[in-house]
């Protein structure tokens, strides 16, 4: 079993920056792609941004140029640091470990225009 914790969410001015973090336990996550989606209201899931173990990331085209995906394979962490932020990017965040289909609970970002 994995767990998954998001942190880092808030309410922001359009153009703020936030980071999120995701902080893994129960297994090391160093060998796992992990990945950030997002879900706003009335919205499917979507994928934001992934990366592999290796450090190879992928970012939706909504995303590339203003998010970046990370991670500390000794802290167990993920992050995402959004820079940039626009209205549309308010939604609720998770991070996966995208083979093993766990989830966290996800963080809130409000981005106000």
């Amino acid at each position: 079993q994995v767990q998954l914790v998001e942190s880092g969410g808030g309410l922001v001015q359009a153009g703020e920056s936030l980071r999120l973090s995701c902080a893994a336990s129960g297994r090391s996550i160093s060998n796992y792609v992990l990945g950030w989606y997002r879900q706003a209201p009335g919205k499917q899931r979507e994928l934001v941004a992934s990366i592999t173990r290796g450090g190879t990331t992928n970012y939706a085209d909504f995303v590339r140029g203003r998010f970046s995906i990370s991670r500390d394979n000794i802290k167990n962490t993920l992050y995402l640091q959004m820079n940039s932020l626009k209205p549309e990017d308010t939604a609720v965040y998770y991070c996966t470990l995208i083979a093993l289909n766990y989830w966290g609970q996800g963080t809130q970002v409000t981005v106000s225009s």
